[in-house]
């Protein structure tokens, strides 16, 4: 199992994003749709691995530690209460925008 961290190349943008002075397209970004898309099928993916690790190791599969188990859970968590927060962002926004007079 592999922990090490990544580190990370602040001098470059993030992939996606364009950089100062240019505009991003939608070829080069995608679009909000596509992330939250891929975001979500992370999220069900991290989810449906917990589970099969939690239920595999209730079953005393020697292949499977409770480390893992537990750190597959913390991800999925996590991507959980992250889904959840960017949904009651998007919610809030769309609630302002409704209640602006014009």
């Amino acid at each position: 199992m592999d922990f090490s961290i990544k580190a990370l190349d602040l001098t470059k943008p993030a992939a996606g994003i364009a950089p100062p002075g240019e505009k991003a397209s939608a070829t080069q970004g995608g679009n909000f749709k596509n992330a939250m898309l891929k975001a979500l099928q992370a999220t069900s993916a991290l989810q449906t691995e917990s589970g099969r690790l939690s239920k595999e190791f209730s079953l005393d599969n020697p292949t499977v530690s409770l480390e893992e188990t537990m750190i597959a859970g913390v991800k999925s968590s996590i991507a959980f209460q992250t889904t959840l927060q960017v949904r009651n962002k998007v919610v809030q926004a769309y609630t302002d925008i409704m209640n602006m007079q014009v």
